[in-house]
């Protein structure tokens, strides 16, 4: 259920520049850090409506600058373009008397998303799309784009925020977490010895996960990537390991039962004869190194959610007490596994993309 009332959100277009009628207006429920709304001429959807979390995104100018300069880029005959609609004062984006920020941008109709799949040719189209993304943005100059969240994939700020909640965090979650706890300590030991330093720094999405993907209805061929808030400079192992912990695995980010949680090596093949496809902007060093990204990328949102959990859940949305727990505990499963699966990717990527 929406805290907006249609009025109220028609109310807020009424700021941009779109045409003044009265709009039926959906709320999109699967995001966990802003408010998003599908709005609808009738049956026709026109425009996503979102309130950009101000608290996450704490310069949110900086954000929606980073977005508008991507877009120059972002468009081709292979990818679907979106477009920001301007407020009418001319601002990048509108900010409300209560001091929330609004954005609105076209809709691509007939598009879907998905959280999961077991469709081999989904996890071919998601690679395809995602090099599509970067090999575009290659033209993008770094110093244009803004940290919109700063450290955002910084392990050794994760290991400290971690440490700094195992202090403050009540005996009971303590206790209760005490087996993610463990893990995050081993695993901490392997990945804070990796040298990144090495790779080039790109312009990426930065959370690939599949479900940032629009493909389309009517033949599944990927659109577009979306919700590019966390759009930034960083290495592209993080949209690599971002895509892999959520195409390889068919299993929902906080499932309970960890056997459902697998790797699966036809989806990852699959995964990676898409990336091929737009690949060769990749160097040596990063293709040697993205195994790595499909360990650390599920650990990071892992000790992200465990240290949430510790924080009495401050960060992410939650649905019930413990759910940033099982997230983390889920999260940890896939990270086990990827590690099990190092030299397999390794020689995988070396087959198809070297």
């Amino acid at each position: 259920m929406s805290k907006y009332s249609n009025e109220q959100l028609n109310e807020l277009l009424g700021q941009f520049s779109v045409p003044q009628i009265k709009y039926l207006i959906k709320p999109l429920t699967d995001g966990l850090i802003n408010d998003t709304f599908l709005i609808y001429d009738g049956s026709t959807p026109l425009y996503i409506l979102q309130r950009v979390n101000h608290l996450v995104f704490t310069d949110v100018e900086g954000l929606m600058n980073n977005i508008q300069q991507a877009f120059k880029y972002l468009e081709d005959n292979d990818y679907s373009k979106i477009t920001l609609v301007s407020p009418k004062s001319g601002d990048s984006h509108y900010i409300s008397p209560t001091g929330n920020h609004w954005r609105l941008m076209t809709f691509i109709d007939g598009s879907t998303a998905y959280n999961t799949t077991e469709d081999t040719r989904i996890a071919f189209e998601a690679g395809r799309i995602i090099s599509k993304f970067n090999s575009l943005l290659q033209e993008a100059n770094l110093d244009d784009y803004v940290d919109t969240i700063p450290r955002f994939h910084d392990i050794t700020l994760r290991q400290e925020q971690f440490k700094s909640a195992l202090k403050t965090a009540a005996p009971e979650k303590l206790e209760v977490a005490e087996k993610a706890i463990v893990f995050t300590n081993e695993i901490l030991e392997k990945l804070t010895a990796l040298n990144l330093k090495e790779l080039p720094i790109r312009v990426c999405h930065n959370d690939t996960k599949l479900n940032n993907i629009l493909f389309s209805k009517e033949t599944n061929k990927a659109l577009c990537l979306i919700d590019l808030d966390t759009l930034m400079k960083g290495y592209f192992l993080y949209d690599f390991g971002d895509a892999v912990r959520t195409i390889a695995n068919t299993a929902a980010e906080d499932e309970q039962d960890h056997s459902k949680i697998i790797f699966d090596k036809d989806l990852f093949e699959g995964f990676i004869d898409g990336l091929a496809v737009n690949s060769s902007f990749l160097t040596k060093s990063e293709i040697e190194t993205l195994s790595w990204g499909a360990v650390l990328m599920p650990f990071l949102h892992g000790i992200r959610a465990l240290t949430d959990y510790l924080n009495n859940n401050i960060y992410y949305k939650v649905a019930y007490e413990n759910q940033n727990l099982d997230r983390s505990l889920s999260l940890y499963n896939f990270t086990q596994k990827a590690l099990n699966h190092i030299d397999y990717m390794e020689n995988v990527l070396k087959e198809k993309l070297s």
